[in-house]
Order: C-alpha cells, then sequence, then structure tokens
C-alpha cells in the first residue's frame, strides 16, 4: 500500500501524479487537488479546471479577473 501525501492515509487504491519532474502519491483526487492545483489569485479558491490566465497569473472565473483589474478575459463568448 501507498500513503497520501496529504492526508497520511495508507491506502491500496493510492496512485501518483508525476509534475514538475517530482512524483507525488495520493489516496483521492481531492488530495491531489489540494496538493496541485494552482489557487484563484483573487479569492484562493483551488483551481480544478482550466481557470483564465493573464501573464502568468491564474483566476478561477472572469468575475474574479475582473475584480483584480483584469477586463479582457471572459468565462464564455
Amino acid at each position: 500500500m501507498a500513503t497520501c501525501e496529504v492526508c497520511g492515509n495508507d491506502y491500496d487504491k493510492a496512485f501518483q501524479v508525476q509534475m514538475g519532474g517530482k512524483t507525488h502519491t495520493f489516496d483521492s483526487f481531492e488530495c491531489a487537488i489540494h496538493a496541485l492545483a494552482p489557487s484563484c489569485a483573487q479569492c484562493g479558491v483551488r483551481i480544478a479546471g482550466h481557470g483564465l490566465e493573464k501573464d502568468g497569473t491564474i483566476f478561477c472565473c472572469d468575475h474574479c479577473a475582473t475584480r483584480a483589474g483584469v477586463t479582457e478575459l471572459r468565462d464564455r463568448a
């Protein structure tokens, strides 16, 4: 069995994710998202989807981007 690096659970269905040259072990997608997903620059929520990005700054949605003064991004056309 493998131990999740976030919660410490020793789980027979753990999985590994390779990112940035490192291998990470998790017992759930929730723990993987907590450890690896970027956070919105405005509200801090973890971004599990595509998000929006401008000049290396990532936002969870158009609303947060607009609140940060970035007006040209859109969730949808």
